[in-house]
């Protein structure tokens, strides 16, 4: 991630922050009130609420009930009785946990990051649905404890539900781009005069406010959709960003009997939709392209080197000679070496040289019979002897970069039915890339965690995780391109080779980008299913 400091602070100074920033938002947004209470055109926090649960886990979750509480503390000193204010906190938050819970459930795949349109919608849907729940029920309650009228209750909930979703509409999607993408505001002039434009649009919509009521509100279009097609999302948030705090910097400038605050945040919703809306199709757009180009130089470089069976037979041709005649000749060293007084630590390795010999020419032939769907290989396999076994061919490379490895498996992992060298080969590939990776950071030292569970009756899962910068944000479980590579001598065909092999072994390859560092999971089948 961008900002991967602040995913490794303590978990005390993260509560902290999020307490302080939840009380500083409170009070910057608490303007035009209904009533007494904190029902405000503009209520941010529980975007910060959000950003949080999202981004550092559910563990947080105790601090969305504490955090109103100590709001109505210090912002507005209690406006309800304790037994009420202990309500509203605990169903406020109650209800915005139950919809991140939904939304952080491994089967919708959310990406923090917003790398698409259905992770933008998804987000803008769980918390337009839970906005509307919270403030059914919070203005509920106060219509039952006698706290307000039962005819102000439709104005009341869609005040409450606009400052709630115009909150998290702001906030959320411009906290997630920036600690998951970093800043995507550039200083060129180009963006010096979208800025521009979003004051010039402020001033004159607050200069001719009330001669002109709300025409001239649309004028925030033109910055609003200059930004999202030039930049995309992560540009557009900032810009709405500024949008927002102009409107409630004019606000408190002017005299609020002027202006009708909540329908200046109606219309603000409605341009913050469609910012964040045309931001994401330009991003749709920008990739698709960007995938198109990769395919287009995957095409090319296939159609140089042919079909992949003729490159793996000419890789094989021209490799076995040179490993035959290497393994003849490191042979009869062996045999020479081992006449009574020679040094045998020089026979030892001559015999390990010829027996790695003897392994380059075994995975060419089995390059070869993996392109050929050939299972001829396979036996019911160990899956912690898969890892013990790799991880001693690279152990030399793992102590030369100070990485220290990390293995967790279950107690009662079934076999996997696999070729061997195969599935070791995929496993090499997946540590020497996390290697590399910690490596091209510039870390003096990494952690490699490789762990093994059941994920079914008749499935078993292996994944490697590290602790490098991670993955870039365009790489996706469902997309991984064939012969490219951020590498600069890399081939590209890494980890679409894994996912081959994967594959050809009845099992799949994912991708997670929603972790610290980098993490790919491969599942296989238990020996028994594989033999059924």
């Amino acid at each position: 991630m961008a900002h991967s400091r602040v995913f490794s602070l303590p978990p005390a100074v993260i509560g902290i922050a999020y307490l302080l920033g939840y009380v500083a938002l409170d009070w910057v947004s608490f303007i035009d009130p209904f009533a007494t209470f904190g029902i405000t055109p503009w209520n941010p926090p529980p975007g910060l609420s959000f950003v949080l649960l999202v981004l550092f886990g559910q563990r947080y979750l105790p601090l969305l009930f504490i955090a109103p509480v100590l709001a109505d503390l210090l912002v507005r000193q209690l406006p309800f009785p304790w037994s009420l204010e202990l309500l509203v906190a605990a169903l406020n938050g109650g209800i915005y946990a139950l919809g991140l819970r939904f939304l952080l459930r491994p089967s919708t795949r959310f990406n923090p990051a917003l790398a698409s349109m259905r992770d933008l919608i998804m987000l803008l849907s769980v918390a337009a649905g839970s906005a509307v729940a919270v403030a059914i029920a919070h203005v509920g309650l106060l219509v039952a404890f006698d706290m307000l009228s039962i005819r102000a209750f439709v104005a009341a909930a869609l005040q409450f539900w606009i400052g709630d979703m115009i909150g998290i509409a702001v906030i959320a999607p411009a906290a997630l781009i920036f600690l998951t993408r970093g800043l995507q505001l550039r200083p060129t002039r180009e963006t010096g005069g979208q800025i521009l434009a979003v004051f010039a649009a402020l001033a004159l919509v607050f200069l001719y406010s009330e001669k002109h009521q709300f025409q001239l509100f649309y004028v925030l279009f033109l910055p609003a959709i200059w930004m999202a097609v030039r930049g995309g999302l992560g540009v557009v948030t900032i810009g709405i960003v500024i949008t927002q705090v102009g409107l409630i910097l004019g606000v408190h400038l002017l005299p609020t009997s002027e202006i009708d605050v909540s329908a200046f945040q109606a219309l603000m919703l409605v341009l913050t939709l469609t910012g964040l809306v045309a931001g994401a199709l330009v991003n749709e757009h920008r990739n698709t392209e960007a995938k198109l180009r990769l395919h287009q130089d995957s095409l090319a470089r296939l159609a140089r080197l042919g079909s992949m069976g003729e490159l793996a037979a000419a890789v094989a041709h021209e490799i076995n000679q040179p490993l035959t005649a290497a393994g003849t000749y490191a042979r009869m060293v062996a045999d020479m070496l081992r006449t009574p007084g020679d040094d045998p630590a020089i026979a030892e390795t001559a015999r390990k040289a010829a027996a790695q010999i003897e392994r380059a020419a075994d995975v060419v032939r089995r390059l070869r019979a993996l392109i050929r769907l050939d299972q001829t290989g396979r036996a019911p396999v160990s899956v912690e002897h898969v890892i013990t076994e790799t991880l001693v061919l690279i152990r030399p490379q793992l102590d030369r970069h100070n990485i220290v490895t990390r293995l967790h498996l279950a107690d009662d992992l079934p076999p996997v039915m696999a070729d061997l060298l195969q599935i070791e080969q995929v496993l090499l590939n997946l540590l020497r890339n996390s290697i590399e990776a910690i490596e091209q950071a510039g870390q003096p030292t990494g952690t490699i965690t490789i762990a093994g569970t059941n994920t079914g009756p008749h499935e078993v899962e292996i994944s490697v995780q590290d602790t490098g910068p991670g993955f870039p944000t365009e790489v996706a479980d469902t997309y991984l391109p064939l012969l490219s590579s951020a590498k600069a001598e890399g081939l590209g065909i890494g980890l679409a080779l894994c996912r081959s092999i994967v594959e050809s072994h009845g099992g799949q390859l994912f991708v997670d980008d929603r972790v610290v560092g980098a993490r790919v999971r491969f599942r296989l089948p238990a020996a028994e299913v594989a033999r059924g």
